[in-house]
């Protein structure tokens, strides 16, 4: 995008093609980046506690059954956290939802490390899970509004990889810390590194330029933002937003948005994806180390099962998303979910005391699949709502995904229980064969690359598949 596109006779800037269409320059990425590291610390924080609760259960002599409330506060807080946080972020913008965010789970984190009994810890859950779901949805929409639409889902997904990168980087500093400073030390480190990350981001981290261009008080803090990114403007320019006029007219805002304009059969069935995969996201997250000290594996190899998993959703996650660029959303994401189910029951035929380490490839394997598909929702909801509703369609889905996610925290503990390794598998292959279902219910998906050309009826009217969607289809195939 050149200058000379920028100063119009009209005095005039559409910034929804001045973003998307751009390039994607250096203080973009920093902006991306910025965006994908609070995501760490998010994945990081939020899993510390999955390796602390063998430690907590010998060390205070609690059963498996009798922590799950803790773990459950955590995960409501999350719940609410991406409820209220997308709502934040959509009425007084990006940036402050990410810092205070960042810094509220970084500081509750840290405080466990004194708490005197499970019930102190659960409430400094609950308070961490609230920074922890507030996160995720506004570092994701600042990702996708700061991105050019050609590389928007790789952008996002790549943000959403840094969950199980973030919960990888636990386990491997897990693995130092509680040998030498026991649980207390691993809350007490893990919960500063994030408040340190909060100064920073409060320095360094910008307002989206798509949420300034709706406030015109704030224009010309837009200006100097649009300068920044190589795109100057001259004083007095008027800012648009084309792609989303029609969803402004229509003053669509709030949660009753997301099922108007053909978008209830999609949010319906998003919604459901998030719920069943978020229950065995957490399901692994949560249990997992303790499942695999259940079946009498030493507390560092039980630890490694979830390193495994994170690793190969880092993997699933940015591949999955490179498939899904060139060939779209619909195939790729119900394959990996169906092959998730595949796998989890495979892992049911593997003896965990005799071949540990086939097991331990297998959680890898599995981690792939599943984060492939979670990581990529994200994507799928930043390209079905309008900026307007962004973060709120993605809190909407992750809100309703923390409900899959908090009954993770009983399921998860009463199957372990009951059923071993063979029940907690079934658990999970059951609950991604649902996923698979829901993601082929989903009519808007992404297109393959060129699978909207430049002056069809979808582009010329965006309002016909829910906003700014079919432009940034447009723009990938341009």
């Amino acid at each position: 995008m050149t200058t000379a596109a920028l100063d119009r006779p009209t005095g005039s800037v559409d910034i929804g093609r001045v973003l998307d269409e751009g390039p994607f320059t250096s203080m973009q990425k920093m902006v991306v980046l910025l965006a994908s590291l609070s995501i760490v610390l998010d994945g990081f924080d939020g899993q510390l506690i999955g390796y602390a609760i063998p430690d907590l259960i010998k060390e205070w002599g609690i059963s498996r059954s009798a922590f799950a409330p803790t773990v459950a506060s955590g995960l409501v807080g999350m719940g609410i956290g991406s409820a209220f946080g997308g709502l934040f972020a959509d009425r007084f913008g990006r940036r402050m939802a990410v810092i205070v965010s960042v810094f509220l789970f970084g500081a509750a984190t840290c405080a466990i490390g004194w708490a005197p009994n499970i019930l102190t810890i659960a409430i400094l859950r609950f308070i961490a899970g609230l920074g922890i779901g507030g996160a995720l949805p506004t570092s994701t929409t600042m990702t996708a509004e700061f991105t050019p639409a050609r590389r928007r889902t790789l952008a996002v997904t790549a943000t959403i990889v840094c969950v199980p990168l973030g919960g990888m980087l636990a386990g491997l500093f897990a693995g130092v810390v509680l040998p030498l400073y026991g649980w207390r030390g691993l809350f007490f480190i893990g919960g500063a590194i994030p408040m340190v990350m909060g100064v920073l981001l409060l320095f360094t981290l910008p307002e989206s330029p798509r949420f300034l261009a709706r406030h015109r008080e704030r224009w010309g803090e837009l200006g100097t933002l649009l300068s920044r990114m190589q795109r100057p403007t001259v004083a007095g320019t008027v800012f648009t937003d084309l792609t989303e006029q029609v969803v402004e007219k229509k003053k669509e805002k709030g949660f009753g948005a997301l099922f108007e304009q053909g978008r209830k059969r999609d949010t319906i069935a998003i919604w459901c994806a998030f719920f069943m995969c978020l229950l065995t996201v957490y399901s692994a997250f949560s249990w997992l180390p303790t499942m695999l000290s259940a079946e009498g594996l030493p507390t560092q190899i039980a630890g490694s099962g979830l390193t495994a998993w994170n690793m190969g959703g880092v993997l699933g996650g940015l591949g999955c998303a490179m498939v899904i660029a060139r060939f779209g959303s619909r195939w790729p994401m119900a394959i990996a979910s169906a092959g998730a189910v595949a796998v989890a029951f495979l892992l049911k035929t593997v003896d965990v005391a005799h071949d540990t380490n086939l097991l331990i490839f297998g959680l890898g394997i599995l981690g792939l699949f599943v984060n492939a598909v979670q990581c990529t929702l994200y994507a799928l909801c930043a390209y079905i709502y309008p900026t307007n509703i962004r973060a709120t369609g993605t809190a909407g889905g992750l809100s309703f995904g923390r409900i899959g996610a908090i009954l993770s925290a009983f399921l998860g503990a009463a199957v372990i229980t009951a059923g071993g390794a063979s029940g907690y598998l079934t658990l999970l292959g059951g609950s991604m064969f649902f996923v698979t279902i829901a993601l082929l219910v989903v009519r808007r998906h992404i297109p393959k690359l060129g699978g909207v050309r430049e002056g069809s009826a979808a582009a010329i009217r965006p309002e016909t598949a829910g906003g700014p969607s079919s432009a940034d289809a447009v723009r990938r195939g341009a």
